[in-house]
């Protein structure tokens, strides 16, 4: 996790929590080995947001979600996320 934003709410009262994921890994790709790193901006909502207000960055994680339009003007990818896993060893 590269950056964790501090809890805050929607208007409606629901907590919301903000980061950006670092990932970085070596793939096979057409018989060759590649090193792919990519930051993306992930958001979970509800009870979830406590969860993910209080990673710190640096730390492992796993997640899953679903990638969504930032917005209805911005296209760029967000990932909301339904699961967090903290990894062993940070």
């Amino acid at each position: 996790m590269a950056e964790v934003l501090p809890l805050r709410r929607t208007p409606a009262g629901v907590p919301v929590a903000s980061c950006v994921l670092a990932h970085a890994s070596k793939q096979l790709e057409a018989g060759l080995i590649r090193d792919v790193s990519i930051e993306v901006q992930a958001v979970a909502l509800g009870e979830l947001a406590a969860v993910l207000a209080s990673a710190v960055p640096g730390g492992a994680i796993r997640a899953t979600g679903f990638l969504a339009a930032k917005s209805q003007r911005s296209r760029n990818p967000v990932l909301h996320l339904n699961t967090i896993e903290f990894l062993e060893g940070n």
